[in-house]
């Protein structure tokens, strides 16, 4: 009798060190990126979100699950982003690819594409 890895038939896990220089690759908006004041527009598989950074890290959160559940922009903290599994990536805010998850738990669908619009630029620059 011939015994199989156990892992056989599984994708194998990756190790932390590999996790850690995949994010460093993404394309992305990073939470060190952003100003007080600055946009981040977040199109997901279902939803559009608009997330406005705010002075102590928060964000004013519309749009997607929050207008259709609260009908009003929400104040709250982005935990970070996932490749829909349990490691979440805490310096990424958005990142086209990954789940951007709420500190409220909220996850969205996976985000298409992230588009910095900084506080005081003239958006047709």
């Amino acid at each position: 009798m011939t015994r199989t890895p156990a892992s056989q038939g599984r994708p194998e896990a990756l190790e932390l060190a590999s996790l850690a220089r995949a994010v460093e690759r993404l394309d992305g908006v990073r939470r060190g990126d952003l100003l007080p004041g600055d946009r981040l527009l977040v199109a997901t598989r279902n939803s559009l979100y608009s997330l406005e950074a705010l002075e102590d890290g928060a964000f004013f959160v519309s749009g997607g699950f929050f207008l259709r559940t609260r009908g009003e922009p929400v104040r709250l903290s982005v935990t970070g982003c996932t490749a829909g599994g349990c490691a979440i990536f805490t310096a990424i805010v958005a990142a086209p690819g990954l789940y951007l998850e709420f500190a409220d738990g909220t996850r969205t669908t996976r985000i298409l594409g992230v588009r910095l619009l900084r506080a005081g630029a003239s958006e047709a620059a």
